[in-house]
């Protein structure tokens, strides 16, 4: 998002930060028939072991170069179940038999001696399928240990499913010499999704994984290998471009969801319409931040009414206390809705906590994971105008996130607000709102502050406003 005043003409970037466990979770029985907000995808969500099995299979695959350490282990391992799921997943897909790739390969970045794919490993922090030699590499010197470290062993699972995605849909005829590149990756993001459900169901001989924290950590990972934010006019924009946050884990979720037959739908068309006009490129020159203050509050307040014309526009008010007097909801800090008066109440100092961008994390994080809050509350009191709904449940939370989703693609198009700022959704802010989500859940929670307890679903449900409308938020979640 960004905001400028006309007079000056200047584009600023509105992002967004991260805040562990800022929501609470809600309890009690789902009662829409169309979703399930205490489910991932059919299945229940819960939280339990997740990683590799303490009697795991020993893997059945051996390694080209290993040291014979614990992280080439762990990596055989993670193919071995991989190729395990495809021996009876690919030939039910694609009606033809499946073969695995030649060989995997294993190097330490920091040494000399390694090749793959015909070129030196060395300072290679990587992995990769090799398309002429049908294998698959990987660094275990950095590479894998640092995901482990972030995302555990179920992390390194993940990212060798992704690349085994790549094999999986050149045997498949998905892919070829020329597919763009963006199309490439995220048929492999579906493909490792695919995959990753199997191992949630629990067919899995070598890995588990929960539906609750451990698919919110796979999540993170997905995030943390998002395209970097460039700027028109760099001359690398576009260039091996792989996708934002919320394209590729929009593709990951296609695949666990509806399994690796919906790979095949993704082209550059698809992603064309998933993109829409969410924009790519931050304006030259532009961080693509914007200051958190009480005036930039007040035009974000201002353009979500200029966007939804409510008849009794909230009022805001930034004494973070009025939230406790609220009759008939709790506080949600940073950002507060109260029914019973119409009022967004705004602890600025936390919501700027929120909202500081975090160079160190590998989520996407910045101003815009405040500012998405703040858009909730507002969509809170859209969906208090229009009555017939709760708004203390978990169909209000979910409804909430999609109501955000649907406010967030509004702010594509520069919105001037009376005191002649204007606003604008800036290249990175969904990945924001998208990290937002995942960890701490304020933008998929209930006037009381409360979410569901999936990641998956609360990204899911932004996603299905980002490609909808209010009114098939209000449908989808009643």
């Amino acid at each position: 998002m960004g905001r400028s005043r006309q007079v000056l003409g200047v584009l600023i970037g509105v992002g967004a930060v991260l805040c562990a466990s800022c929501s609470t979770t809600l309890q009690g029985n789902a009662v829409s028939v169309f979703s399930d907000p205490f489910s991932v995808a059919g299945m229940p969500a819960t939280d339990g072991p997740t990683g590799l099995r303490p009697n795991a299979e020993g893997p059945s695959r051996t390694v080209e170069g290993t040291d014979g350490g614990d992280i080439d282990n762990l990596a055989a391992s993670a193919v071995s179940d991989i190729e395990q799921y495809w021996e009876s997943a690919f030939p039910e897909t694609f009606d033809e038999g499946f073969s695995p790739v030649k060989e995997l390969i294993s190097w330490d970045a920091g040494g000399f001696d390694g090749t793959f794919c015909g070129d030196s490993t060395f300072g290679l922090i990587n992995a990769a399928y090799c398309y002429p030699d049908r294998t698959i590499g990987w660094d275990r010197g950095e590479l894998l240990p640092g995901l482990r470290r972030a995302h555990g062993d179920i992390g390194v699972a993940m990212v060798l499913a992704h690349e085994y995605g790549h094999a999986v849909s050149r045997a498949a005829k998905l892919t070829t010499n020329g597919t763009p590149t963006l199309v490439a990756e995220q048929q492999a993001d579906c493909l490792a999704g695919a995959y990753m459900r199997w191992v949630a169901e629990d067919k899995s001989p070598r890995f588990s994984l929960s539906t609750g924290d451990g698919l919110n950590n796979v999540l993170a990972g997905v995030i943390s290998f998002r395209d970097p934010l460039m700027q028109q006019g760099d001359p690398e924009a576009g260039v091996d471009e792989h996708g934002s946050a919320f394209e590729r884990i929009s593709a990951f979720q296609f695949g666990f969801t509806d399994g690796p037959a919906a790979c095949a739908g993704i082209d550059m068309r698809e992603i064309g319409q998933r993109r829409g006009d969410l924009p790519v490129l931050l304006p030259e020159d532009q961080s693509g931040e914007l200051a958190i203050d009480e005036s930039s509050v007040r035009s974000i307040v201002d353009a979500m009414g200029i966007l939804f014309s409510p008849k009794a526009p909230p009022a805001l008010i930034f004494d973070a206390a009025a939230a406790e007097t609220c009759a008939d909801a709790r506080p949600s800090p940073p950002a507060s809705y109260c029914p019973a008066t119409n009022t967004i109440v705004v602890d600025l100092p936390a919501l700027t906590a929120l909202g500081a961008q975090d160079a160190e994390g590998g989520l996407a994080s910045g101003d815009n994971v405040a500012y998405s809050v703040l858009v909730s509350r507002y969509m809170q009191a859209i969906q208090q105008e229009r009555g017939g709904v709760a708004l203390d449940n978990a169909e209000a939370a979910l409804r909430t996130a999609c109501l955000t989703g649907v406010a967030t693609v509004k702010m594509s198009k520069q919105v001037t607000t009376p005191d002649g700022a204007t606003i604008a959704l800036t290249a990175g802010d969904v990945d924001e709102a998208v990290s937002g989500l995942l960890t701490n859940g304020l933008a998929a929670s209930d006037v009381n502050g409360e979410s569901v307890p999936s990641g998956f679903s609360r990204i899911d449900a932004f996603r299905v406003g980002v490609l909808g409308d209010a009114d098939r938020c209000f449908a989808r979640f009643r």
